[in-house]
């Protein structure tokens, strides 16, 4: 099922699918965050902005107006 990155709870575990907006496109793709990498949750700020995600080997922050337009699929 896809999903916004932005409603994923910390430590589900999802695969980009694609990406809402182009200006965040390439700004992931630029950090090595490609469609079919792994991405999961780790954290997020007391206020709820930003997030914390593990992906391509490393830990990343995002705001979530970022993250809404991170469209992913949720592994089991």
């Amino acid at each position: 099922m896809n999903r916004k990155l932005s409603e994923l709870k910390p430590g589900e575990k999802a695969v980009i699918k694609e990406f809402g907006s182009e200006e965040i496109y390439l700004k992931l793709m630029e950090m090595g965050c490609l469609p079919g990498e792994s991405i999961a949750i780790e954290q997020v700020a007391p206020l709820g902005d930003p997030v914390s995600v593990h992906v391509a080997g490393y830990r990343l922050s995002l705001r979530l107006d970022e993250a809404e337009h991170i469209i992913v699929t949720t592994i089991d």
